[in-house]
Protein backbone atom coordinates (compact mmCIF):
# COMPACT_ATOMS: atom_id res chain seq x y z
CA UNK A 1 0.00 0.00 0.00
CA UNK A 2 3.06 2.51 0.92
CA UNK A 3 4.39 1.57 -2.32
CA UNK A 4 1.18 2.16 -4.23
CA UNK A 5 1.16 5.65 -2.77
CA UNK A 6 4.12 6.17 -3.59
CA UNK A 7 3.73 6.11 -7.14
CA UNK A 8 1.16 7.85 -7.00
CA UNK A 9 3.11 10.43 -5.90
CA UNK A 10 5.94 10.46 -8.34
CA UNK A 11 3.21 10.29 -11.18
CA UNK A 12 1.42 13.25 -9.60
CA UNK A 13 4.86 15.16 -9.51
CA UNK A 14 5.75 14.08 -13.08
CA UNK A 15 2.47 15.41 -14.83
CA UNK A 16 2.80 18.48 -12.71
CA UNK A 17 6.46 18.74 -14.42
CA UNK A 18 5.50 18.35 -17.88
CA UNK A 19 2.37 20.54 -17.60
CA UNK A 20 4.52 23.45 -15.90
CA UNK A 21 7.39 22.58 -19.14
CA UNK A 22 5.05 22.83 -21.75
CA UNK A 23 3.32 26.06 -20.15
CA UNK A 24 6.75 27.53 -20.18
CA UNK A 25 7.66 26.94 -23.01
CA UNK A 26 4.80 28.50 -24.66
CA UNK A 27 5.32 31.32 -23.00
CA UNK A 28 8.79 31.77 -24.34
CA UNK A 29 7.43 30.80 -27.91
CA UNK A 30 5.08 33.84 -27.29
CA UNK A 31 7.58 36.02 -26.26
CA UNK A 32 9.69 35.17 -29.53
CA UNK A 33 7.33 35.61 -31.94
CA UNK A 34 6.01 39.13 -30.51
CA UNK A 35 9.86 40.33 -30.10
CA UNK A 36 10.65 38.93 -34.10
CA UNK A 37 7.36 41.21 -35.23
CA UNK A 38 9.23 44.30 -32.81
CA UNK A 39 12.24 43.79 -34.39
CA UNK A 40 11.03 43.15 -37.73
CA UNK A 41 9.28 46.59 -37.95
CA UNK A 42 12.11 48.59 -36.25
CA UNK A 43 14.27 46.95 -39.04
CA UNK A 44 11.55 47.86 -42.12
CA UNK A 45 11.02 50.96 -40.79
CA UNK A 46 14.15 52.64 -40.46
CA UNK A 47 15.51 50.71 -43.54
CA UNK A 48 12.81 52.67 -45.72
CA UNK A 49 13.24 55.69 -43.89
CA UNK A 50 13.70 58.46 -46.09
CA UNK A 51 12.24 62.17 -46.82
CA UNK A 52 13.12 64.87 -49.53
CA UNK A 53 12.79 68.39 -49.31
CA UNK A 54 13.15 71.92 -51.13
CA UNK A 55 14.68 74.67 -49.56
CA UNK A 56 15.26 78.28 -50.56
CA UNK A 57 18.80 78.93 -50.47
CA UNK A 58 18.94 82.08 -51.72
CA UNK A 59 17.16 84.66 -54.41
CA UNK A 60 18.52 86.31 -57.64
CA UNK A 61 16.48 89.15 -58.18
CA UNK A 62 12.83 88.08 -57.90
CA UNK A 63 13.75 84.42 -58.54
CA UNK A 64 14.26 81.84 -55.60
CA UNK A 65 16.99 79.43 -55.59
CA UNK A 66 16.67 76.36 -54.26
CA UNK A 67 18.14 73.24 -53.25
CA UNK A 68 17.02 69.68 -52.95
CA UNK A 69 18.24 67.62 -49.97
CA UNK A 70 17.32 63.95 -48.70
CA UNK A 71 17.66 62.35 -45.26
CA UNK A 72 18.41 58.81 -45.39
CA UNK A 73 19.03 56.35 -42.84
CA UNK A 74 22.13 54.73 -44.84
CA UNK A 75 23.73 58.59 -43.99
CA UNK A 76 24.52 57.89 -40.65
CA UNK A 77 26.13 54.96 -39.53
CA UNK A 78 24.24 54.53 -36.17
CA UNK A 79 21.11 53.89 -38.32
CA UNK A 80 23.38 51.32 -40.65
CA UNK A 81 24.33 49.34 -37.26
CA UNK A 82 20.68 49.72 -35.52
CA UNK A 83 19.55 47.92 -39.00
CA UNK A 84 21.94 45.41 -39.03
CA UNK A 85 21.32 44.66 -35.13
CA UNK A 86 17.38 44.61 -35.68
CA UNK A 87 17.70 42.57 -38.52
CA UNK A 88 19.85 39.76 -36.78
CA UNK A 89 17.62 39.85 -33.69
CA UNK A 90 14.67 39.32 -35.80
CA UNK A 91 16.80 36.52 -37.66
CA UNK A 92 17.65 34.77 -35.18
CA UNK A 93 14.08 35.10 -33.18
CA UNK A 94 12.79 33.17 -36.73
CA UNK A 95 15.45 30.47 -36.30
CA UNK A 96 15.03 30.28 -32.33
CA UNK A 97 10.93 29.96 -32.97
CA UNK A 98 11.30 27.19 -35.73
CA UNK A 99 13.76 25.49 -33.15
CA UNK A 100 11.39 25.35 -30.49
CA UNK A 101 8.85 24.19 -32.52
CA UNK A 102 10.79 21.07 -34.06
CA UNK A 103 11.06 20.18 -30.34
CA UNK A 104 14.00 18.62 -28.58
CA UNK A 105 14.83 15.90 -31.30
CA UNK A 106 17.32 18.33 -32.47
CA UNK A 107 19.70 18.32 -29.24
CA UNK A 108 22.69 16.78 -28.26
CA UNK A 109 23.32 15.83 -24.76
CA UNK A 110 21.88 19.14 -23.49
CA UNK A 111 23.82 21.50 -25.21
CA UNK A 112 20.92 23.06 -27.34
CA UNK A 113 19.07 24.76 -24.39
CA UNK A 114 22.95 25.78 -23.95
CA UNK A 115 23.34 27.34 -27.29
CA UNK A 116 20.18 29.04 -27.22
CA UNK A 117 20.79 30.71 -24.19
CA UNK A 118 24.40 31.61 -25.28
CA UNK A 119 23.05 32.95 -28.88
CA UNK A 120 19.93 34.85 -26.97
CA UNK A 121 22.64 36.83 -24.75
CA UNK A 122 24.68 37.80 -28.07
CA UNK A 123 22.01 39.00 -29.99
CA UNK A 124 20.31 40.70 -26.52
CA UNK A 125 23.66 42.60 -26.61
CA UNK A 126 23.73 43.50 -30.44
CA UNK A 127 20.40 45.07 -29.78
CA UNK A 128 21.88 46.82 -27.21
CA UNK A 129 24.00 48.56 -29.01
CA UNK A 130 22.16 49.30 -31.91
CA UNK A 131 19.28 50.86 -29.54
CA UNK A 132 22.08 52.86 -28.05
CA UNK A 133 24.08 54.21 -31.00
CA UNK A 134 20.81 55.22 -32.67
CA UNK A 135 19.54 56.87 -29.37
CA UNK A 136 22.06 58.98 -29.17
CA UNK A 137 22.07 60.21 -33.10
CA UNK A 138 18.37 60.82 -32.81
CA UNK A 139 18.81 62.90 -29.81
CA UNK A 140 21.67 65.19 -31.76
CA UNK A 141 19.05 65.27 -34.47
CA UNK A 142 16.27 66.69 -32.51
CA UNK A 143 17.93 68.59 -30.38
CA UNK A 144 21.51 69.50 -32.07
CA UNK A 145 24.56 70.45 -29.72
CA UNK A 146 25.17 73.98 -29.43
CA UNK A 147 28.75 73.40 -28.05
CA UNK A 148 30.06 71.66 -31.11
CA UNK A 149 28.09 74.06 -33.75
CA UNK A 150 25.85 71.40 -34.58
CA UNK A 151 22.48 71.85 -35.88
CA UNK A 152 19.23 70.26 -35.40
CA UNK A 153 17.48 68.24 -38.49
CA UNK A 154 14.26 67.57 -37.09
CA UNK A 155 12.83 70.75 -37.50
CA UNK A 156 13.22 70.67 -41.27
CA UNK A 157 13.01 66.51 -41.61
CA UNK A 158 9.97 66.01 -39.14
CA UNK A 159 8.64 63.11 -40.78
CA UNK A 160 12.36 61.02 -41.69
CA UNK A 161 12.68 61.95 -37.27
CA UNK A 162 9.11 60.49 -36.57
CA UNK A 163 9.15 57.45 -38.83
CA UNK A 164 12.80 56.86 -36.66
CA UNK A 165 11.49 57.71 -33.48
CA UNK A 166 8.96 55.25 -33.74
CA UNK A 167 11.29 52.67 -34.98
CA UNK A 168 13.50 53.40 -31.80
CA UNK A 169 10.15 52.52 -29.37
CA UNK A 170 9.75 49.20 -31.27
CA UNK A 171 12.77 48.32 -30.99
CA UNK A 172 13.11 49.27 -27.51
CA UNK A 173 10.25 46.86 -27.44
CA UNK A 174 12.00 43.98 -28.67
CA UNK A 175 15.15 44.69 -26.74
CA UNK A 176 13.11 44.72 -23.94
CA UNK A 177 11.21 40.98 -24.73
CA UNK A 178 14.30 39.62 -26.13
CA UNK A 179 15.96 40.75 -21.89
CA UNK A 180 13.01 38.40 -20.94
CA UNK A 181 13.82 35.87 -23.05
CA UNK A 182 17.43 35.72 -21.86
CA UNK A 183 16.10 35.06 -18.32
CA UNK A 184 13.74 32.61 -19.16
CA UNK A 185 16.82 30.73 -21.68
CA UNK A 186 19.32 30.67 -18.69
CA UNK A 187 16.73 29.81 -16.07
CA UNK A 188 16.14 26.49 -18.35
CA UNK A 189 19.81 25.32 -17.67
CA UNK A 190 19.74 26.18 -14.07
CA UNK A 191 16.88 23.84 -13.39
CA UNK A 192 17.37 20.41 -13.68
CA UNK A 193 14.80 17.88 -15.24
CA UNK A 194 14.66 16.07 -12.16
CA UNK A 195 11.31 14.95 -9.76
CA UNK A 196 11.63 14.85 -6.41
CA UNK A 197 10.69 11.07 -5.63
CA UNK A 198 8.90 11.22 -2.16
CA UNK A 199 10.48 8.53 0.36
CA UNK A 200 8.51 5.62 1.30
CA UNK A 201 7.26 5.71 4.70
Amino acid sequence: MASRNGEEKVEHGFNDFHETKKKNDWILLSLRVVAFFATAAATLVMALNKQTKSFVIGTVGNTPLTATLSAKFNQTPAFVFFVIANGNASLHNLVMIALDILGPQYDYKGLRLALIAILDMLTMALASAGDGAATFMSALGRNGNSHARWDKICDKFESYCNRGGGALIASFIGFILLLIITVMSISKLLKPNRINHAPSP
